[in-house]
């Protein structure tokens, strides 16, 4: 973990806007690793901020459709729910209706995580997926070209939820997190995997938000009860596209939205 972040906010106007920009991030960094690797690994979250990029990725009658380089991708995913993939609750499922059953994808690019089985033998199952996938053994940790994430108004992100034994868990590469608070499990990819991808962005909306966001990038480091300060990658570098509303706290932006904070550990 590098000693200092720096932190890149672009600040949108509204949902509606937000997403047409995580669109057009989606398929430019997709088009970047694709043009130095030869293919792009993307691991993303669910919920409704990034199901609206998702549709403007798949809708043929935007731009974003026919420029992403579908042939040339993985797609996995962050986190999951303990529900089988038909489940309404299911990550998987929103991005199936939202993306996936128009976009030319083939089956063995999509890397779905199991959540119909049982809790641990699902994150054993995909930490072995991702072995494969990657090609890696041992403590090697796999390198994402780019990591989506959202932020809940409790500071989680990913599956990764306050005083939860999965923001103490640095061995694994994924596991399955119980979230008393919920009163479930959840299947997630811990924090040194999501850390060590190339790039690793937020996708933030909501009034809701304004008040943890500004905390977990301003405040005291206490990732305990703000698990998102935990996700510090490894390139120094860390990125969010933000409504106005989610915003509303930071400092503000220069004239063309965009703002710039640092931390040190």
């Amino acid at each position: 973990m590098p000693k200092n972040l720096s932190i890149k906010y672009y600040v949108e106007p509204d949902p509606a806007a937000l997403a047409r920009h995580a669109a057009q991030y989606f398929v430019e960094m997709a088009g970047e690793a694709v043009e130095a690797r030869g293919r792009a690994r993307i691991a993303i979250s669910g919920g409704s901020t990034p199901k609206a990029a998702f549709q403007l990725l798949a809708d043929p009658n935007q731009p974003w459709r026919w420029r992403m380089p579908w042939d040339s991708i993985d797609l996995f995913w962050v986190d999951e729910r303990t529900v089988p993939p038909d489940n309404a609750e299911s990550n998987f499922r929103m991005t199936r209706e939202a993306m996936l059953d128009q976009v030319p994808l083939k089956p063995e690019q999509i890397h779905r995580m199991e959540g119909e089985l049982a809790p641990q033998a699902a994150a054993d199952r995909y930490e072995s997926e991702l072995r494969s996938s990657f090609r890696i053994e041992g403590a090697d940790i796999p390198r994402f070209d780019l990591i989506s994430l959202g932020m809940g108004d409790d500071g989680h992100t990913a599956s990764l939820f306050p005083r939860t034994a999965g923001l103490h868990e640095k061995s694994r590469l994924v596991i399955a997190n119980q979230v008393p608070q919920k009163d479930t499990w959840r299947i997630s990819l811990t924090w040194p995997v999501i850390n060590h991808a190339s790039s690793v962005f937020f996708l933030i909306a909501g009034t809701d938000k304004a008040a943890i966001l500004n905390e977990v990038l301003t405040g005291p480091r206490d990732p305990e009860r703000l698990p998102s300060q935990l996700i510090w990658p490894c390139s120094g570098i860390l990125t969010l596209i933000l409504d106005k509303a989610a915003a509303a706290l930071l400092p503000a932006t220069d004239g063309e939205g965009c703002g710039v904070l640092e931390r040190e550990r």
